[in-house]
């Protein structure tokens, strides 16, 4: 039994300049992790999410993150909450790839 989710899927992203990349790591009824691979330049547009929160765990590097029209820099190991109906989004201003988590639970 293969317990560790991560490894399998971080070899298969590798974003190049301003390219997004993601795969499931968890999708069950309730709920659903995701990792984004920000290409340096990369952007993740704001959006939102109306009933569930949403959960950032960066992995790798540091992703500037954007709240509700406010932005904040966080580097790995790093966690960032947005409560249900914060618009946010996230961009990778660094020259290297940028990975995290995002934990959307519950599911709507």
């Amino acid at each position: 039994m293969a317990l560790e989710l991560y490894d399998d899927v971080r070899e298969a992203l590798d974003p190049a300049d301003g390219e997004i990349q993601t795969a499931e790591l968890v999708v069950t009824d309730d709920v659903l992790v995701k990792a984004f691979a920000l290409g340096p330049g990369a952007e993740l547009d704001p959006h939102e999410h109306a009933e569930s929160t949403n959960v950032f765990h960066v992995l790798e590097g540091s992703v500037v993150v954007v709240r509700d029209g406010e932005s904040e820099t966080v580097g790995a190991p790093g966690v960032v909450r947005h409560d249900r109906g914060a618009v946010h989004g996230a961009r990778n201003d660094s020259g290297e790839v940028a990975v995290f988590t995002a934990s959307l639970c519950p599911l709507p």
